[in-house]
């Protein structure tokens, strides 16, 4: 069997009869198409296609749609040979001594009727000539070099720079760092094809936290840039820290595949929201559409006061309203983080590109919002007008969090394993569409996803890597304290963040302190950032001076969970984490939020995480994390029913301040009303105290 990876081609026509010629033949193998991007001395070149085969080696097609392309064919069958072996040739393992290459390349023509096959000058004009000058191939007689050949080949761009590290200890967390960034430093086959693979419309690409979707979208924006330099392109998203990653992954494509910078004239990384306060070429989507199409922007301070429970969500959808047509703008749109913003802002992206193609690539984790029981519709449901047909990628490898920790954030998320001492389910939250879990990487060990069956699901080596949770004892992978008062917490912290720098040889960059309410995190982090001083260890808020910045050089960084989205480190540390066990007006209110919270800052870590808190409710949290670990990592429980999905969200749902204060007053009148009726009893008052229109009431509840 072929796998075919479909890139972007100017020529349709010759790329789609090499297509079905392959998928309708017996060979196995790797055929692509606008891939690799070859670049050696001092120009880069596009190949039209190129086939990997475990049997012929390597053949490049050439392929021509013009007459006047006849001319110059074997001028470009030379030119692409010689950069395909340039960039093979650099690996010793291809080589035989200092002169024998090891691998079979062949360059062909394909011209379909234009001419004559000329089976001398490989030109080839029609299929069955195709197929005879393969077969007519000799055999690879070195063929074990199959897979060096193919990674080679699938190599889109090296993903992480390497940090440097001073090393003295082969066992410490520092050297267990750099191994696993040595080893995840490359795309594995799932994220290449959504990188290079190409569909004319709307692209949706579903993966959990750690999957890769913000680098399979940078580097998609990358690869459209250096294959249509004239394309408006825009990337967005939520969180402003991402700016400086898809800056740099964008960067590094470019100059490796074409070793030119991007144009950013051409290639835009904005917010979602954005202001005036922007740079000029920074300005975010929505300001953008509100400018470009004369309707009233709305500031979140503004929209908040308006819509107080989903204020960009009302903002775009009132900017919408108020534009009868867009003046359309770019030929791609990238959306990371589509999860956290809403369908509004997506029409908006959408009415923002250029007909007919309106080529739309969103991202969105199936569980870091945990999207309160329902996932984000299909684009069909909701892009105005209605879009035909689209793409869908799904990432299941989380190539960032271990199984166990991965596990027990999603089990914390969901309340899994959260005692419930009323008639309410334990469970949080859940998806309403049983595939998921499916989608992102879980298996059925137990029972099915049907009403009252008992589940048990799990993680397998193939979506969770082994690696990942094998550098270290899963006790010290994840670790749960509870202290009497946040001085003890503070002191905990300080000392454990001392120990990383100069024990462990973690680098600053490499340890993030998260406080789960992110408007309380200034007064929340003073006490652990006081005793760092006293330790001189440098500390600072992300944000507080660059809204783009998260880290900083030689200094631990501090941030409320809005920020940490997006970002990722070995060691992560959670404080006040009994703030997400239970709301903060009863136990149910705003228990969804409060979930998701504590979920997205566990999957900020790649290596290892401390969640701390103080009180009852961490020792309550403390225990929850207790029956996963008891149950081997592995989510065990009843699947609800559609009622009790439903009643959970209710429940559960978070509330506003206005709504909060509401239901105090009410409750507070409530056990006023209970407290007069004991004085009527006790005879300290009489009813005719009261006004006249809660006299009946009083009456009533008296004879009840």
């Amino acid at each position: 069997m072929i796998e075919i990876n479909k890139g972007i081609t100017k020529k349709h026509v010759t790329s789609n009869i090499l297509v079905d010629f392959f998928e309708n033949s017996d060979f196995e193998g790797y055929l692509y198409i606008g891939y690799p991007i070859l670049f050696t001395g001092d120009d880069s070149v596009t190949v039209d296609a190129l086939w990997v085969s475990e049997r012929y080696g390597i053949i490049i097609f050439d392929l021509i749609e013009k007459i006047e392309e006849l001319k110059d064919y074997t001028y470009r069958q030379d030119k692409i040979y010689s950069k395909i072996e340039s960039q093979l040739i650099a690996y010793p393992e291809l080589k035989k001594g200092r002169r024998d290459f090891l691998v079979n390349i062949e360059i062909i023509s394909y011209a379909g009727e234009l001419c004559e096959t000329n089976f001398d000058e490989f030109l080839v004009s029609n299929i069955t000539d195709l197929g005879k000058f393969i077969t007519g191939r000799e055999n690879w007689v070195n063929s074990q070099l199959f897979k060096k050949v193919l990674a080679i080949l699938q190599s889109v761009v090296s993903l992480k720079k390497v940090s440097t590290r001073e090393i003295k200890k082969e066992n410490s967390r520092g050297a267990k760092v750099r191994d696993l960034e040595a080893t995840i430093a490359t795309l594995d086959r799932n994220q290449e094809k959504a990188v290079i693979e190409y569909f004319e419309g709307i692209q949706r690409i579903r993966g959990l936290a750690g999957s890769g979707k913000t680098i399979v979208l940078a580097l998609k924006a990358a690869y459209f840039h250096t294959q249509n330099p004239e394309w408006d392109i825009a990337i967005t998203f939520n969180t402003r820290s991402l700016k400086n990653q898809f800056r740099d992954l964008i960067t590094r494509f470019c100059v490796e595949k074409k070793r030119e910078t991007p144009n950013w004239k051409k290639i835009k990384i904005v917010n979602a929201w954005g202001s005036s306060k922007d740079k000029e070429d920074e300005k975010g989507i929505y300001y953008e559409y509100c400018l470009t199409n004369q309707t009233e922007y709305l500031d979140f301070r503004r929209a908040r006061k308006l819509n107080p429970s989903n204020p960009f969500k009302y903002a775009c959808g009132k900017a919408i309203k108020e534009s009868k047509k867009s003046k359309e703008k770019y030929d791609v749109i990238l959306v990371d983080e589509a999860q956290d913003l809403s369908e509004e802002f997506l029409n908006i992206c959408y009415r923002l590109l250029k007909s007919p193609s309106k080529r739309l690539i969103y991202a969105y984790d199936e569980l870091q919002k945990l999207n309160e029981g329902e996932s984000l519709p299909n684009p069909q449901e909701f892009l105005i007008p209605k879009t035909k047909a689209f793409d869908d990628r799904i990432l299941k490898v989380c190539y960032r969090n271990s199984r166990p920790l991965l596990v027990t954030a999603h089990s914390l998320g969901f309340g899994i394993y959260r005692e419930s001492k009323s008639s309410n389910p334990n469970l949080v939250q859940f998806f309403d569409q049983p595939q998921l879990w499916k989608d992102v990487g879980y298996l059925i060990k137990q029972g099915e996803f049907k009403p009252h069956s008992n589940i048990i699901l799990n993680r397998t080596e193939e979506s969770s890597p082994q690696y990942l949770e094998a550098h270290s004892p899963i006790e010290d992978l994840l670790v749960f304290k509870s202290f009497e008062n946040k001085d003890k917490q503070a002191e905990y912290i300080a000392n454990e963040i001392e120990k990383n720098l100069n024990e462990d040889e973690l680098l600053h960059k490499d340890i993030i302190v998260i406080n789960p309410m992110a408007l309380t995190t200034k007064d929340e982090v003073s006490l652990i950032r006081s005793r760092l001083i006293e330790k001189d260890i440098n500390s600072h808020i992300s944000g507080a001076v660059n809204a783009n910045k998260f880290f900083e050089e030689d200094s631990i960084t501090f941030t409320g969970i809005n920020r940490a989205k997006g970002n990722e480190v070995p060691m992560v540390y959670i404080i006040n984490s009994q703030d997400c066990y239970a709301g903060s007006l009863f136990n149910n209110r705003d228990l969804i939020k409060k979930r998701n919270i504590l979920f997205t800052a566990i999957t900020r870590s790649k290596a290892w995480v401390r969640v701390v808190g103080v009180g009852n409710k961490m020792n309550h949290l403390i225990d929850e994390y207790k029956q996963v670990k008891a149950k081997n990592y592995e989510l065990d429980f009843v699947y609800p029913t559609k009622e009790e999905i439903e009643k959970m969200n209710i429940i559960h749902r978070d509330i506003t301040k206005t709504e909060e204060d509401a239901i105090r007053n009410e409750v507070e009148s409530l056990f006023g009303t209970k407290e007069i009726l004991k004085k009527i009893r006790r005879k300290e008052v009489y009813i005719e105290d009261y006004p006249d229109e809660v006299q009946e009431l009083i009456k009533k509840l008296l004879n009840d």
